[in-house]
């Protein structure tokens, strides 16, 4: 992998660059749509490359690993074939789902012991074995094995689980070494700074994880409860540690607001579910502000989706007409939506790289950021 810094906004900390995989390149900053098991839900994979303009879509090896499993993606010879994407392809290590799971699993210092969410079965998940699945899953860009702690948490917990992450991440990179690439291509391990909400960990975490130096970095543990100010507060801490000429993820960062406000804090890759689950729940983002497509206002309301969006569901759909299938349960409805707030959060990426190149990003977050946060 490797990452060009083109320019950084003279008002903020806000960057434009571009990372290079061999499947191809992506253009920073950039949002990742989710695609939990290998597919974004309810959206097409020649949708999410030619209406979209998706550049890069994440996986979750948890998931991957319990459905369809290793062996069936190995034998298609990887999630690119498996799925028809052929473009970058992200995994999460599943660290996330350990924090979610905090009823079926264990936590020890050999890794997790947890129980499928599915079927009840029982796994055990190291830091070692979790190289191995996303070997054979395949991605360009895989995760470092983390703990996720819960926010609220006491600080001693919050410690130990960082210091935990820093000694699984060695075991990842001594795993990376040990074994090879299955499908001809490279794969960049990016490990994950933790901390909880304690920024005197969270700079501990970060220079730690700056020290490895990996070509690119992630600030994880956020956006898991903790109020926003806090996500602004230890993204904006991160940045300012972790090096300059390696890209920065932020996992699982989240409204539209807070994509702005972490790109001007140095952010350069974000991922969410948002878009496409409130998308199917009847939250749309829109360039005018939030709408809840089921309220009765929009009932004879015959105006495209979004006059100022890109996709081409934007103006070809109606308000009334989605109302009528999304309060209706209609599949076409969930897509139809999935499809507007992915587009829409991908062009919020793409005019923000604009903007950053032109040299008068704050200027223009300053005069959208009302708007973005209104509900109509």
């Amino acid at each position: 992998m490797k990452f060009d810094l083109l320019h950084t906004d003279g008002a903020s900390r806000a960057r434009a660059g571009t990372i290079e995989t061999d499947h191809g390149k992506i253009e920073t900053p950039i949002f990742m749509p989710v695609g939990t098991l290998g597919g974004v839900k309810g959206v097409l994979m020649e949708t999410l490359e030619e209406d979209i303009q998706a550049q890069v879509i994440l996986g979750n090896t948890y998931h991957l690993y319990l459905r369809p499993g290793t062996e069936v993606i190995e034998k298609a010879g990887g999630l690119h074939k498996f799925n028809s994407w052929n473009k970058p392809i992200l995994t999460d290590s599943g660290g996330y789902q350990v924090y979610s799971l905090a009823e079926n699993r264990k936590i020890t210092e050999e890794g997790v012991k947890f129980r499928s969410h599915i079927d009840g079965s029982l796994h055990n998940f190291t830091p070692e074995y979790a190289i191995d699945v996303q070997r054979k899953i395949g991605a360009d860009l895989i995760m470092a094995f983390d703990e996720c702690p819960p926010w609220p948490a006491e600080r001693k917990y919050v410690e130990d689980s960082m210091h935990m992450t820093h000694r699984w991440l060695k075991r990842c990179l001594d795993r990376m070494k040990e074994s090879k690439p299955l499908y001809g291509y490279e794969q960049t391990l990016i490990p994950i700074v933790q901390g909880g909400t304690y920024l005197d960990l969270r700079a501990q975490s970060c220079e730690f994880i700056a020290s490895m130096d990996c070509p690119a970095n992630a600030i994880g543990g956020l956006s898991v409860g903790e109020p926003e100010e806090e996500i602004y507060k230890m993204t904006e801490l991160c940045t300012s540690i972790l090096p300059e000429d390696k890209p920065r993820y932020l996992m699982g960062v989240g409204t539209p607001s807070n994509i702005l406000e972490s790109i001007s804090l140095g952010v350069d890759m974000f991922d969410c579910v948002m878009p496409s689950r409130n998308g199917r729940n009847g939250m749309l983002f829109t360039w005018d502000g939030i709408i809840n497509i089921k309220n009765v206002k929009w009932k004879f309301d015959n105006s495209p989706l979004d006059p100022n969006g890109t996709s081409s569901v934007d103006h070809r759909y109606s308000k009334a007409y989605l109302r009528h299938l999304i309060t209706a349960k209609e599949m076409l409805g969930a897509q139809i939506a999935s499809v507007h707030n992915l587009a829409f959060y991908l062009d919020l990426v793409r005019q923000a790289r604009q903007h950053i190149l032109a040299g008068d990003f704050r200027i223009w977050k300053d005069s959208v950021h009302k708007k973005l946060t209104q509900r109509l």
